[in-house]
């Protein structure tokens, strides 16, 4: 029963990344056609907002939905009320979340780079140099740079902490040790990142990033590791080429 539950919540989760992305797709296509827009950097930002905010909408909406008209479900794991404790959100950054991001950000630097070493040796399609696709393209003006930061280094990681360890990772950890929670939980962000080497770099992110909520027992230290990541990832894509 526990395994068929923590695969249930995995598929929740990745249902309502897919979701979001489907209807959020067609809308601003057709908001765009519509409207005859500029598909520019506004537009693009604007969609991963709300990509993120939907999905998250949908994630803890529905089941409150279905709580609300049926109350009996109230029990049921997949449905259950989800707190901020939960969540990871519970109190304020701490000082030690503070401390441990740098430790955590080089730890996932070397995890990553171990990952990806291994996977170049053992598979020779394994193409570890495929410029990763982040959606954005001409970034000319300092305006859209500035945005496109915001979102890709703030906007993204907090979402993503939220649903990943956050709310899949808590979910997970209240049924299941921690091992599991953490390869289930970092499979599914690998995955949704798509491309291979990404995915890998993903993957080693995750498991740290479980890791740091596992020892403060919130998302603060996570999210300030993924900012930091992201933050100059992006540096490397758009400003220092």
């Amino acid at each position: 029963m526990t395994i068929i539950l923590a695969i249930g919540l995995v598929a929740w989760v990745w249902l309502c990344m897919y979701a979001a992305e489907f209807v959020c797709y067609y809308g601003f296509t057709w908001l765009v056609n519509t409207l005859n827009l500029n598909p520019g950097t506004i537009i693009q930002s604007l969609y991963s907002t709300i990509v993120y905010i939907v999905a998250i909408a949908i994630m803890l909406g529905i089941p409150a939905l279905l709580r609300k008209k049926f109350p009996s479900l109230e029990k049921n794991p997949l449905l259950a009320k989800t707190s901020r404790e939960e969540l990871g959100l519970k109190g304020l950054p701490t000082w030690t979340d503070i401390l441990l991001s740098p430790i955590g950000f080089i730890a996932q630097l070397v995890l990553g780079a171990a990952l990806v070493e291994v996977f170049t040796l053992l598979f020779s399609w394994f193409n570890a140099a495929e410029a990763q696709e982040v959606g954005y393209t001409d970034l000319y003006s300092a305006g859209d740079k500035i945005l496109a930061f915001i979102i890709i280094a703030i906007v993204a990681p907090i979402a993503e902490e939220i649903i990943f360890r956050g709310f899949l990772y808590g979910r997970l950890r209240k049924h299941i040790n921690m091992p599991v929670a953490m390869l289930l939980t970092s499979l599914l962000f690998a995955f949704l990142h798509g491309q291979w080497n990404v995915a890998v770099n993903v993957f080693a992110t995750s498991v740290v990033l479980c890791s740091l909520r596992e020892i403060t027992g919130t998302i603060y230290a996570g999210t300030l590791v993924h900012i930091l990541k992201n933050a100059i990832a992006f540096y490397l894509l758009f400003i220092a080429m």
